[in-house]
């Protein structure tokens, strides 16, 4: 059974169409990775699989491990186990990073939740990405660099466990290190986890880091093209024009 279905999805952002007749099979353990021009739904598509309520879903569903998910509140879908690394992670003034962290993990775990082990974990994780660790008692994303908050996006990814990973754009903004160090922990929780991935992006230097096991091209609201990782070179010879 596939963790993520998405069939024959058409959704609009005030008025306007952006996906049509979208469609999106992943098995758990895949990486997908979304590629295309300017303007064609790839950010649309994260923010429709999380639930954000400004995308009107018109037309076509959404299934989560064979759970229609199209009602379903951004809280209800992240306990089931989605997680979406946005592209400009918003700052939250008055909420510390470790508060943060403690309520979605406590409200995760219920009755399994144990304080100690979630700040052995908390520390052991900063550490791996070479995070400040004063960061984790500021204000969520509060002064943070662009680099601070890609890291900070992959600090909670660590923490809350998600099934599907949505990482929108987690490379702009990042310079090469910290590009390495990101694109680093993304695929050591994979390698352990086994999660299903989705990765939107414009360049291929992520792809250099978190090998996809399949490229889709999105175009005009929908994949007009899917290939493997060779796909990638295709669009860097050719352009998307070519598609």
């Amino acid at each position: 059974m596939h963790i993520l279905e998405i069939n024959n999805l058409k959704v609009e952002v005030e008025n306007k169409e952006i996906l049509n007749d979208f469609n999106l099979s992943i098995n758990e353990g895949e990486i997908h990775a979304i590629m295309g021009p300017n303007g064609t739904g790839k950010s649309t598509l994260s923010k429709v699989i999380m639930g954000d309520d400004n995308y009107k879903v018109i037309s076509g569903e959404i299934k989560f491990n064979g759970k229609v998910i199209n009602d379903m509140t951004v809280d209800e879908r992240a306990r089931l186990g989605i997680f979406l690394a946005m592209q400009s992670p918003l700052e939250i003034d008055g909420v510390t990073n470790a508060d943060f962290l403690r309520t979605a993990v406590h409200t995760k775990e219920g009755e399994n939740f144990k304080l100690f082990e979630f700040i052995k974990e908390l520390e052991a994780n900063v550490d791996k990405l070479k995070m400040n660790k004063e960061m984790i008692h500021r204000n969520i994303n509060m002064g943070f660099s662009g680099g601070e908050r890609k890291k900070n996006e992959v600090l909670q990814m660590y923490m809350l466990k998600p099934r599907l990973i949505i990482l929108d754009e987690i490379d702009s903004g990042l310079d090469v290190d910290s590009l390495k160090v990101v694109a680093q922990n993304i695929m050591d929780y994979y390698k352990e986890n086994k999660p299903a991935i989705i990765v939107i992006t414009h360049y291929q230097r992520l792809l250099d880091y978190i090998k996809p096991s399949y490229v889709h091209i999105l175009k005009n609201g929908h994949i007009v093209k899917s290939g493997d990782e060779s796909l990638v070179k295709e669009i860097e010879t050719s352009g998307y024009d070519a598609m």
